[in-house]
């Protein structure tokens, strides 16, 4: 006998969220709605799940989980946190281990060949589109999420997870969300050597930011470069640009995911790599390294190049994130610079103007499989996703770790026990949160989108200072979802592959001299050549397919 499913459509409105259940029906053919479960199978779900209660198996279960593995956080099997939903919700993992470095082409891989493991987490909105046929439809399946569509509605992000929504009216992806956003993002400067260089305030603009790096190139001789980058692990510059490049109206970097940029005005996409937007973004950074003022090997380095140069003094400025802040201040203790301070600057407005990125309270997601569906347990594991990523009791416990074990309260205050730190709180703790327990984790975690009380409860008073200054600036508004049929998203992608390469070659050779900006032309011919108009063409007859 088939198997009867039924379809959960969501529809999302302005201010509320409904959920709309198509019933379970039978056509003449044999065809049946998609999104049921067949309950006679499935095993170790709780019959009463429900916003507020807490996620135990009935039964053991286990999961194949994708493990993006930190090299700041190397992955134990005897972690806390796995020993923990081990024992209080039954949950184990069979782990597809795989070096943050490599996580892309290896997800990749393993989803294009139908290997997928069930849970698959740190990916990006777009980045999804492409595997539509490997990956469940888990739209479909959300009316048993009842922590994930009770936020969605709380925060008013109904519009956010539309945007996700593809050809087929389903989205493919559940995103990591946030109540306010929390972009992380930015350029840690060496306080002293500013202040050295006559400059206490941070910089408005990055023309200004430009002035300050000269600055402290002259007062300080003795340094390399003012300035340099760490994290070109997928793509050139890749936060630095995608923190930078809303304010001069384009996309780049990690944000620049399918490379189509909207303008609001002309309603429409253009690409982004060919735009004015993109020329003056690389155009700007290229000139840090004409004028000495950025090492030009910031555009292929590894992270831990970058932080040596910035340990031993030989630079002045790097990326940062709150995180990363804290290790730079650990290795100028360790190497004896008692005079080194250090600060992250609010990302300087641009010509553009000031602004975060289009949906910048949606984090990094997870997607699932196509076949976890057919597994005996896949009732359990959407309540289990959605208890860890999406409860506050869940929440709570990914980033704190356990009462009494991790963190005690201070009155209304969490605060971790005295010998174990993270980012900063216990600076000489003997044990870290991350490397010694697995909590704090973006696998668990996704990317930390959480509540507002909880984004900042670990947060340090400088920490929700940058914060509060990138809130204050404006957020781009989200584009219309491209809904391409099959045929559709196969060109796509292959436009968008080709394309994709050029971009990033080009832009690391522009900013470090290796191309001249006078060849910008010849670029956007090879970007013409390679079908960036078709494909353009392609996402806005998709989005024009649906008004």
């Amino acid at each position: 006998m088939r198997i009867t499913r039924r379809r959960a459509a969501a529809s999302f409105a302005a201010s509320a969220l409904v959920v709309t259940l198509t019933a379970c029906t039978t056509s003449g053919g044999g065809q049946e709605e998609s999104g049921a479960i067949d309950m006679e199978s499935q095993v170790g779900y709780m019959e009463d799940f429900e916003v507020g209660t807490t996620f135990k198996a009935t039964e053991p279960v286990d999961f194949s989980l994708l493990y993006r593995d930190h090299p700041d956080y190397p992955f134990k099997e005897d972690w806390p946190i796995v020993q923990h939903l081990k024992n209080n919700q039954n949950v184990e993992f069979e782990y597809v281990n795989v070096p943050l470095a490599d996580l892309a082409t290896r997800r990749s891989v393993l989803i294009s060949s139908g290997d997928g493991p069930d849970i698959m987490p740190a990916i990006y909105a777009g980045e999804e589109t492409q595997f539509r046929n490997a990956l469940l439809p888990i739209s479909d399946y959300v009316e048993h999420m009842p922590n994930f569509l009770d936020k969605i509605e709380k925060w008013g992000l109904e519009a956010e997870v539309e945007q996700l929504r593809q050809e087929d009216g389903k989205y493919y992806i559940l995103p990591g969300i946030h109540e306010i956003a929390k972009p992380q993002y930015s350029i840690a400067v060496r306080s002293d050597l500013w202040e050295k260089a006559g400059i206490t305030e941070d910089p408005e603009t990055w023309d200004e930011f430009k002035e300050q790096l000269a600055a402290v190139k002259e007062a300080n001789p003795d340094i390399d470069y003012p300035f340099s980058d760490k994290w070109s692990i997928n793509s050139p510059m890749e936060q630095t640009l995608n923190a930078a490049a809303p304010n001069f109206g384009t996309s780049a970097g990690t944000g620049f995911i399918n490379g189509l940029w909207w303008d609001e005005e002309a309603g429409e996409f253009t690409y982004a790599g060919a735009s004015d937007g993109y020329r003056e973004l690389v155009t700007y950074f290229a000139s840090l390294v004409e004028d000495g003022l950025m090492d030009p090997e910031s555009v292929t380095q590894e992270m831990e190049q970058g932080e040596q140069k910035f340990a031993s003094g030989s630079v002045a400025a790097i990326s940062s994130n709150d995180q990363e802040l804290v290790k730079y201040r650990d290795n100028f203790e360790q190497l004896g610079e008692e005079d080194a301070e250090v600060r992250q600057i609010v990302v300087p407005a641009g010509p553009y103007g000031s602004y975060l990125a289009a949906g910048s309270r949606r984090e990094s997601g997870i997607v699932f499989g196509a076949e976890a569906a057919k597994d005996d347990d896949f009732l359990a594991m959407l309540q289990f996703v959605d208890w860890l990523y999406y409860s506050d009791e869940g929440l709570e416990f990914s980033k704190w770790g356990v009462e009494g074990e991790t963190f005690e309260w201070d009155g209304d205050k969490r605060v971790l026990k005295e010998d174990i730190d993270v980012n900063g709180l216990n600076p000489g703790a003997p044990k870290e949160l991350r490397k010694d327990f697995g909590f704090h984790n973006g696998v668990w975690m996704l990317a930390h989108g959480s509540t507002e009380e909880l984004d900042k409860s670990m947060l340090r008073d400088e920490v929700v200072e940058f914060l509060d200054g990138m809130n204050a600036k404006e957020e781009l508004p989200l584009p219309p979802a491209i809904t391409y049929d099959e045929m559709e998203q196969e060109q796509a992608t292959l436009y968008q592959t080709n394309l994709q390469d050029i971009v990033y070659q080009n832009t690391a050779q522009f900013i470090v001299g290796e191309r001249p900006l006078s060849e910008w032309d010849d670029y956007v011919a090879e970007l013409e050549a390679a079908s960036m108009t078709e494909y353009v063409e392609l996402a806005n007859g998709a989005v024009a397919g649906d008004e």
